[in-house]
């Protein structure tokens, strides 16, 4: 192996989660998640009325952080072809950078330099800092308990879509039976299905504002019935996911076992 390939594949190794040992990968992701931390610190206190010597420190801190993501962003794209070997470098490339995490990464840092490449409302520009929050979901790829938990969504995405989609048929049905129900004796209230989605909403969730609940007798039958199924289909949901993360721990847990079923020393299987 050339040096060329040596430099990029200990560059692929260092952004890459930690590996055991790897002390420089640990201070690259810990560097990374620190800056991530006072990057959501900073969006936060921008809400408030600050001195100008710390809106002029956030400001540093922005070009700073813009510019360590940047950096990182590119060396992704550069090692994308060690991260899928069985794929060209120019496929390699165009699959991470159209992936989730690729996106994120983009989308960090993008509000930063928007406004030099296309002139924008000062307006539009400080709504856009709010793309920043999206750098939390940095950390994803630098937890290992976050990386867990998106591997749960990924693997029961069908049942969650599934339970979600009787969540929504059974929200539009109840909108629209309440609004029939009470858009007579409540017209102002129930003055359109939308409105009564979002009493089905407030209701299904269990959250219940009380700016709109049904008068008539019926719509109170309906709505009590809607609120018991409302906690019986939150519940689906976080069973499915609560079931995911048992099944996940205990195929980490049989990995680990399996790594140890031979000695390290002999190379024969341990019983």
């Amino acid at each position: 192996m050339n040096k060329y390939l040596r430099i990029k594949h200990r560059i692929f190794e260092v952004i890459e989660v930690a590996g055991e040992g790897d002390i420089l990968s640990k201070i690259f992701d810990t560097t990374i998640i620190t800056l991530i931390i006072i990057n959501v610190a900073s969006v936060i206190i921008d809400t408030f009325n600050v001195p100008a010597t710390v809106t002029k420190v956030l400001s540093y801190i922005e070009i700073i952080s813009v510019i360590i993501f940047t950096i990182e962003y590119a060396l992704r794209i550069w090692t994308a072809d060690l991260l899928r070997p069985e794929m060209s470098p120019i496929k390699a490339r165009i699959r991470y950078i159209f992936s989730f995490m690729a996106i994120i990464d983009l989308l960090a840092i993008l509000p930063f330099y928007l406004p030099f490449l296309i002139p924008i409302d000062l307006r539009i520009l400080r709504a856009l800092r709010i793309i920043r929050l999206l750098r939390m979901f940095k950390i994803n790829r630098y937890t290992a308990a976050l990386k867990t938990l998106g591997n749960v969504f990924r693997a029961k995405a069908s049942e969650l879509m599934s339970s979600m989609l009787v969540v929504l048929i059974l929200m539009i049905i109840s909108a629209v039976l309440m609004y029939n129900i009470e858009h007579s004796a409540q017209p102002e209230a129930f003055d359109n299905a939308f409105s009564s989605l979002w009493w089905a909403v407030a209701t299904l969730t269990t959250v219940g504002y009380g700016d709109i609940y049904p008068v008539t007798v019926l719509g109170k039958i309906l709505s009590a019935i809607i609120a018991l199924l409302g906690i019986a289909l939150v519940a689906v949901p976080t069973g499915i996911i609560s079931a995911g993360l048992s099944e996940q721990i205990s195929n980490n847990a049989n990995d680990d076992l399996g790594e140890k079923e031979y000695c390290p020393f002999c190379g024969k299987k341990i019983k």
